[in-house]
This record gives C-alpha cells, structure tokens and sequence, in this order.
C-alpha cells in the first residue's frame, strides 16, 4: 500500500511551513514510521537542514529521508518515495505554480500553517482554495501563537470562519524549534520533555488521526 501524503503548504512566507515539515517529519519517524520529505521549495531550507543534519549526528540520527525536486520530476519523485515510505511530506513552495497544485493534487491531507495575524489570515484562503480546487482536504494549523496576544482570539474567530477544520493543537512561538533546527535536530531530539515537543507531538498524532477518520489514506 503507498504511504501517507502531506503536504505543507502557504503562499504567504515566514508562516513557519518548513519548521513544521522538519519536527513532524521526526516525530514521525521516531515513533517508527518509514518517513520521507520531499523538498520543492526553491529555497531548498529542508536540504540544507538534512546536510547539516548528517555532518552533525550522522549515523545516530533518526533515519529519515530528504530529497529535492523540481518541474516535471515532482510527480514521479513523490509516487517513488510514497512506495518506499510509510508518510511523505511535501514542503511546497508558496506560490500556486506548477509543483504547488502538483503537491496539493498528490496529498491525502494539505496542512495550512498561519500565524495569527490578518495578514496571514488574507494569505490562507488562497492556499484553500487550491485545495478545494483539487478537491484535497485542508487542515489550518495556528503557528508561532503568542503566549499572550488579545489578537490571538479575535483571528481565532476569524479563522473558524473560513470554513475548514482548525486543528486543535496550536503551536506556541517556541525558540526550541528553531534551535533544534540549528543543530540539524528534531524537537524530539533536543528538547523532548518541553512544551515545543509536546505540542508538535500532539500535533503530529492529531493530524494522522483526522486522515484516518476522514478516510483519506490511499
């Protein structure tokens, strides 16, 4: 049976896509699935991260791959590694190009990351409607949230009204991510016992869990 396809995807930049690519990814892995990332972000943050990865820990890391690719090699690439991969994660460019609706059309889930700002908020609802367009469901993650922010709850409203699912978990503006990442690690990896860990953790059960009920495994 293939493996699970998800997707990441934002038009707007700086919403966190890639540092949610990277700690779902591991916490994936670490509970023992087959886990790849495909990179097709012209930025290539995910790449550079993996080399810094296998210069850093080497053979004690996490297995996981990470791979890069672009135009005509991304259905291929992504059917490829959704055979040899129990969950394959796309980190998508933000833009609705050609490998963008490519990787939203691939996955079983697109996951939406926002900040709770209303310039993310204005940002979202077109990488909704490129999923509604392809007729794959969307999920929004609230990302980098303020400990303390009244704007938090007014864009909560807002988001809810959009129509899609918000997940249930939000994830906190947590320098651990970001620190993690700097050391070619996952948040498992540097901080297991932190609130960054336990957020993306739930994070990454929920959204395996809205897959399964949703029937959308391949």
């Amino acid at each position: 049976m293939p493996g699970t396809i998800v997707t990441i995807a934002q038009q707007k930049g700086g919403a966190g896509k890639t540092t949610l690519a990277i700690h779902l990814a591991l916490t994936w892995a670490a509970s023992g699935k087959r886990v790849a990332i495909i990179d097709i972000d012209p930025q290539a943050s995910v790449s550079t991260w993996f080399t810094l990865r296998q210069e850093r820990l080497g053979a004690n890391a996490t297995p996981i791959e990470a791979v890069a690719v672009s135009g005509w090699r991304v259905t291929s690439e992504v059917e490829r590694q959704a055979r040899e991969h129990d969950i394959v994660l796309i980190d998508s460019p933000p833009h609705a190009e050609t490998e963008a609706r490519i990787a939203v059309r691939a996955a079983n889930l697109v996951l939406v990351p926002a900040q709770p700002s209303p310039m993310d908020l204005w940002a979202t609802k077109p990488t909704l409607d490129l999923a509604r367009a392809e007729k794959t469901p969307a999920l929004l993650v609230l990302n980098r949230v303020p400990s303390r922010s009244n704007l938090t709850g007014a864009m909560l409203d807002a988001f809810n009204a959009l129509d899609v699912p918000l997940a249930e978990t939000q994830i906190g503006n947590r320098i651990a991510l970001a620190a993690a990442i700097n050391e070619g690690k996952g948040i498992l990896e540097y901080e297991r016992a932190g609130a960054a860990a336990r957020e993306i953790k739930a994070l990454a059960e929920e959204v395996l869990r809205r897959i399964a009920s949703e029937g959308a495994y391949p």
